[in-house]
């Protein structure tokens, strides 16, 4: 099993970088993986912390349209270049957490996405640079108000809800190439999105590059990937649940505002 980084919070609220064992103990840090954190003699048991989303980024920077069969069932043709947009860090929650239901929308949907997680500053890279600086890889929900970024023309408001950026529950340093993503809803046990990720129209090391070449990216900081085909709408009461293969499965549920 690969390693797993998580972000734990202890009984007292203090917050905690480390390592997640089979035993489900977490051995602490003594500073974020990406910034050389070492182990310590600190181990957490699992009655005594509560699991965070696994980074705290300056930014989430997103990436629309990067599935040829998405953008088709958006009705748009696949960009040229990757077509990118922000995420505040606080539409972040962690894994098993509520994605609250904004009064202002009438249709919210789930995106099932991979994540990138930032290991160091990267500034004007290259493909080739850019894949150095992706430290690992997480599970990520691009929620959005479907309506609301319809009606806008352009995406903040319904990409930036508190809530709506579900990722975890941990990171890990490798991941095949060709892992799957498959997104559940309820008790279905056919996904309703299914795809490799190497189905990607820009793959990883390119978004990274292209990103790079418009803001600085800091280490913590995350990627998303885009979403396949297959994106729908969550109501109230909604459980949805979102695998890659290699990482594991990020699941949420859908409570009112």
């Amino acid at each position: 099993m690969a390693q797993r980084y998580v972000r734990v919070q202890n009984q007292e609220g203090k917050v905690y970088y480390g390592l997640l064992q089979p035993s489900f103990n977490v051995q602490v840090l003594d500073a974020p993986p990406w910034l050389q954190g070492q182990p310590t003699d600190l181990i957490l048991e699992p009655d005594y912390y509560q699991i965070l989303a696994p980074c705290a980024p300056s930014k989430i920077i997103a990436v629309g349209k990067n599935y040829a069969n998405h953008a088709a069932e958006m009705g748009t043709p696949v960009p040229s270049e990757p077509l990118i947009f922000l995420k505040p860090p606080t539409t972040i929650i962690a894994s098993e957490t509520e994605i609250k239901y904004p009064q202002q929308s009438q249709r919210v949907d789930y995106e099932g996405e991979l994540a990138l997680i930032i290991g160091d500053r990267a500034c004007n890279c290259t493909p080739e640079e850019a894949q150095t600086k992706i430290w690992g890889y997480t599970i990520a929900n691009d929620v959005t108000a479907r309506d609301l970024q319809q009606k806008d023309g352009q995406w903040t408001r319904a990409k930036g809800f508190d809530t709506f950026c579900p990722i975890g529950p941990w990171i890990v340093r490798e991941l095949s190439p060709g892992a799957k993503l498959q997104t559940y809803l309820n008790d279905d046990i056919n996904p309703v999105q299914s795809a490799g990720i190497d189905q990607m129209v820009f793959a990883p090391d390119f978004l990274v590059s292209y990103i790079s070449q418009v803001m600085t990216l800091l280490p913590g900081d995350v990627v998303l990937t885009g979403t396949p085909e297959g994106v729908g709408a969550l109501h109230t009461g909604d459980r949805i649940r979102v695998e890659i293969e290699g990482i594991g499965r990020l699941e949420n549920t859908v409570a009112t505002r």
